[in-house]
């Protein structure tokens, strides 16, 4: 009977428990949204609630951030993921640049982030797209990408280059972190991916499966950075030559584009730009004022693939609700029915805030009054303790409830970006990505 009893209690105070954490969470947004911001306020709020995604959230035994925020692919909490852990490691820069946290405690995180990495399985030196955060275990992305992952771990190490540039203070905790960054960097085997010596870079390599992905990566799309890394290795032995960038990356298809759209001339890529995260990923850190080759300027390359996407909502043809000057921004995020690549060619009635705030650099004008109408306007709905969710469609009254790291990182760093440009800064003062960029035939004010 007392055993009875016991589980009685535990059963209702569990049901207390849970009750008072959906009143929590129903009182947070408003709580936590404060009114009448200034610009500056504002971004330093949306900046600093979206950190704590990668800091709050944080895998509790790598540091790694976590794939997204809600339990997904039947592999429960433990899913980190590499790419967006290079976004987190930004973050975490902005956090200790802006004080949020102190640069010690920033640079501890990171060390012990990157302790855990040197232990955790890679191949050839590049990690996978999953792994464990507990264990450092290759989780499978799918049944043959059970290995490495070139493209993801180009966004992780765009980050951990940013923070070797970042943390250069004469102490054991900073001198570390720049070591085991440039010992890991080292190791990265760039000219195994090209796949017995093609001219080009190959996405996947595994050691159960080998090139069976058999994806050969061509531009343009979010994978510039890969190319620009790639180039820039600095062993010598493992870097790739530029006829992988000229004859790999820039021959496809869909390489050259040339076309006007709603006004705007479009240098590269697909029809109408695809999904905004194509002029966002790479450019985190790849500083776009005035970067140049020969195809293309990316300033402009990128700036009219935002109006581009902006106009096309605004155009709206599809008329979907909600689309408007205040309410833009297609690119790849959870939906009403799964995850999708939205794009003006890819339309759902998605719109996923981290486009049109990613887009900072470009569109500042254009993404504020996104940010103010995303914050003021629809708040109640989208505003969270991680920032906004990752998405939301107002022609099937639907707002996810997740967020995915790879879309919160990308709002904190373009929003700092904009506002100092600090992650390009350090990024471009990379010796290895200065050779790396001159080595392709890139120019750009910052290249010495």
């Amino acid at each position: 009977m007392k055993k009875i009893v016991i589980i009685c209690m535990w059963v209702l105070a569990g049901i207390a428990a849970f009750a008072q954490k959906q009143a929590a969470e129903r009182s947070f947004n408003a709580a936590a949204r404060p009114r009448n911001l200034s610009d500056s306020a504002l971004l330093d709020l949306v900046q600093k609630q979206t950190f704590r995604y990668f800091w709050d959230f944080a895998h509790p035994v790598s540091g790694l951030s976590r794939e997204r925020s809600n339990a997904s692919y039947g592999y429960g909490d433990e899913v980190v993921t590499i790419g967006g852990t290079g976004f987190g490691v930004m973050s975490v820069i902005v956090a200790a640049e802006r004080k949020w946290i102190s640069r010690d405690t920033a640079a501890r995180f990171l060390v012990k982030m990157l302790r855990f990495l040197h232990k955790a399985e890679s191949y050839h030196g590049v990690f996978p797209h999953w792994m464990n955060g507990a264990t450092g275990k290759t989780i499978p992305f799918s049944r043959k990408d059970d290995g490495a992952d070139l493209v993801e771990s180009s966004y992780l190490f765009q980050g951990l280059l940013c923070a070797r540039q970042y943390f250069d203070g004469n102490n054991d905790t900073e001198r570390e972190l720049r070591n085991r960054v440039s010992w890991l960097w080292s190791d990265i085997e760039w000219n195994w991916f090209t796949n017995g010596g093609q001219k080009v870079l190959y996405w996947h390599w595994s050691p159960n499966n080998g090139w069976a992905m058999n994806f050969p990566v061509r531009g343009f799309n979010e994978c510039l950075i890969m190319y620009v890394l790639a180039a820039s290795g600095s062993n010598e032995r493992y870097a790739v030559s530029s006829s992988v960038y000229h004859r790999g990356w820039a021959q496809s298809n869909f390489f050259k584009n040339g076309k006007t759209f709603y006004g705007y001339k479009l240098q590269l890529g697909f029809d109408y730009g695809g999904p905004l995260f194509f002029s966002q990923y790479s450019f985190l850190g790849l500083d776009p004022r005035g970067l140049k080759d020969e195809y293309a300027d990316y300033w402009e390359q990128n700036k009219s693939h935002t109006l581009i996407n902006r106009a096309y909502c605004l155009d709206n043809p599809k008329k979907h609700k909600g689309y408007g000057d205040l309410c833009w921004g297609l690119t790849a995020s959870d939906t009403y029915n799964g995850y999708a690549a939205h794009s003006p060619t890819e339309d759902l009635g998605t719109i996923s805030p981290t486009a049109a705030l990613s887009a900072f650099p470009y569109t500042p004008e254009y993404s504020m009054q996104a940010l103010k109408h995303f914050y003021n306007d629809l708040g109640d709905k989208i505003w969270s303790e991680y920032g906004f969710v990752d998405a939301f469609n107002e022609t099937k009254n639907w707002v996810a409830a997740s967020h995915l790291a790879i879309d919160q990182g990308p709002i904190i760093v373009m929003i700092e970006n904009y506002r100092s440009g600090l992650l390009w800064k350090l990024f471009m003062r990379c010796p290895e990505i200065q050779a790396g960029l001159k080595k392709l035939g890139f120019e750009s004010p910052v290249i010495k």
